[in-house]
Formats: C-alpha cells, sequence, structure tokens
C-alpha cells in the first residue's frame, strides 16, 4: 500500500515488504518446538523489543501530552509574547522536516515537535477564541469524534486503506496545497483582502471555505487510515520497538492537521 504521510513512506519499517514474519521464523520448527514456543508466557514490547500497537498507543499519548502542555503555555503567552508562538511555528516545521528526514525516529526531536506545535495550537487557538467564544471546544470535540470514528470503523475492518483512493488522495492533496500556496500569495501580496482570503469566496451563496474544508476534513480522515495501516503493518514486520514513536509522529502531524482545519472551518461558519 503507498503510504503518503512521509513518517512511514520514507521508512522501510512501514513496508509490506520490510520487516520479517513470524511464518518466517516458524518455518521448519518441530511440533515440540512449536509447542514450547506455545507455552511461553507472553511478552510485551519491552521484552521483546518489538514495536506494538499497545506500546505505539503509549508514545502517542505521551506525546499529545505534551502537546497539551505546549497549548496552555502558548495559550497563556499569547496575549503578552505573540512573537514567540509564531517563533514555535517554525520550530514545529523545522522540527517535522528533521523528523520525516531522519532514517530512525528520534524520541527527544519528536517529542519537541509535539512542544513545539503545543505552544502554537494554544496561541493560535486563543486568537480564534478571542474572536468567537467557545470555537476551541467544538474544534477539539469534532476532532475527537473524527478521530475515534475513524478509529473504531478501522479497528472492526469496515474502512481500510486502497491503491484506488490513496491515488486519489495524492491528486486532491496536491491540489489543496497548490490551492493554499496561491491563497497565502494573494493574501500576502494584498492581492485578495478578504480575511480568509480564496476560502472566503462564495460558491452558491456558501462560503468556499466550508465546502473546501468538508473536504479536507475527509482527506484528513484518510489520512488517518493510512497511519493506522502504516502501525499495523510495522507490527507485522515485527518492526524494532523504536518505530513505535514514528507511528506516534505520524498520528501526531494528521490529528494537528486536522484540528487546524477543523477550527478554521467553525470560524468561517461562525464569521458568516
Amino acid at each position: 500500500m503507498a503510504m503518503t504521510n512521509p513518517a512511514f513512506s520514507r521508512n522501510k519499517a512501514f513496508s509490506e515488504k520490510g520487516g520479517t514474519t513470524s511464518a518466517a521464523v516458524l518455518n521448519g520448527a518441530s511440533v515440540q518446538q512449536l509447542q514450547d514456543i506455545y507455552n511461553q508466557p507472553s511478552a510485551n514490547a519491552v521484552d521483546t523489543d518489538r514495536m506494538t500497537v499497545e506500546d505505539t498507543t503509549l508514545k502517542t499519548a505521551i506525546c499529545f501530552g505534551l502537546l497539551i502542555v505546549g497549548a496552555a503555555v502558548g495559550w497563556f503567552l499569547a496575549p503578552t509574547m505573540p512573537a514567540v508562538i509564531w517563533i514555535a511555528a517554525i520550530i514545529g516545521f523545522v522540527l517535522a522536516m528533521v523528523n520525516i528526514f531522519k532514517k530512525e525516529p528520534s524520541p527527544p526531536l519528536i517529542l519537541a515537535y509535539s512542544a513545539a506545535q503545543g505552544i502554537f495550537i494554544g496561541g493560535i487557538s486563543l486568537v480564534y477564541e478571542t474572536q468567537w467564544s467557545g470555537i476551541v471546544a467544538q474544534a477539539v470535540i469534532a476532532t475527537i469524534v473524527v478521530f475515534g470514528v475513524t478509529l473504531a470503523l478501522f479497528a472492526s475492518g469496515k474502512i481500510r486503506a486502497s491503491k484506488r483512493a490513496t491515488k486519489v488522495f495524492l491528486i486532491a492533496m496536491v491540489g489543496y496545497l497548490v490551492f493554499s500556496l496561491v491563497n497565502v500569495v494573494l493574501m500576502i501580496t494584498g492581492i485578495n483582502k478578504d480575511p480568509w482570503g480564496l476560502f472566503g469566496a462564495e460558491i452558491f451563496g456558501i462560503p468556499a471555505g466550508l465546502l473546501i474544508g468538508v473536504l479536507v476534513v475527509i482527506m484528513a480522515a484518510y489520512s488517518l487510515v493510512l497511519d493506522f495501516d502504516a502501525i499495523q503493518q510495522g507490527v507485522k514486520n515485527r518492526a524494532p520497538r523504536k518505530y513505535g514513536w514514528s507511528g506516534a509522529f505520524g498520528i501526531m502531524v494528521t490529528v494537528i492537521w486536522l484540528y487546524l482545519e477543523i477550527l478554521r472551518i467553525i470560524g468561517i461558519a461562525r464569521s458568516n
């Protein structure tokens, strides 16, 4: 399966051809050897030094915990030190690039990314909250719902990544990135003076930002499916335990993107 999240796509540990499988390990084992293996007590990720869903979940929870702490710091610093928020955004972007291009995951860098992004999210959330009271709670709840529903559907086997859907996703993602880049240029140059830029334009009386936002949320949800699929593949490949940090980083990137998009959608809706 082609993966789009660079946190996974650049790493052989999450490839369908990567790692080793238990079938290969057990091939040729005698009946007694198989029985001895079966009778052994179950081992956790620490004992085996292999990636597991449970261990990856724990690492993800640690990252989100640090993100929340960072968000609280950013929330309180934004009114008096707004520059810190944008510095954190730049640091977060640089750390994201470093983590993406590193051959092996670095827990300190991934945790630093979580903290920096938390400060940025806390600051930008306060800006929205000052303009529209209660919007942050709405965005958080919506993000949790999208994440929870996507995870439940994936866990139940009702939704899976496919090559065709991934190709469509890639095309849509490239189109959205180009649109966003053009929008930023138009706003910076002053050609488009709308506070939302091109997102504020109306299509049949409906703000373009709402229509595009719905599409982007669907894209983010599918990106989560790809993330879950990659983690599942890493576990099947019996990848080293340290790659659980890569799984946590990948989910962090997608969820942060999802939250910011939902925040903007609600902001556009409430401004109209």
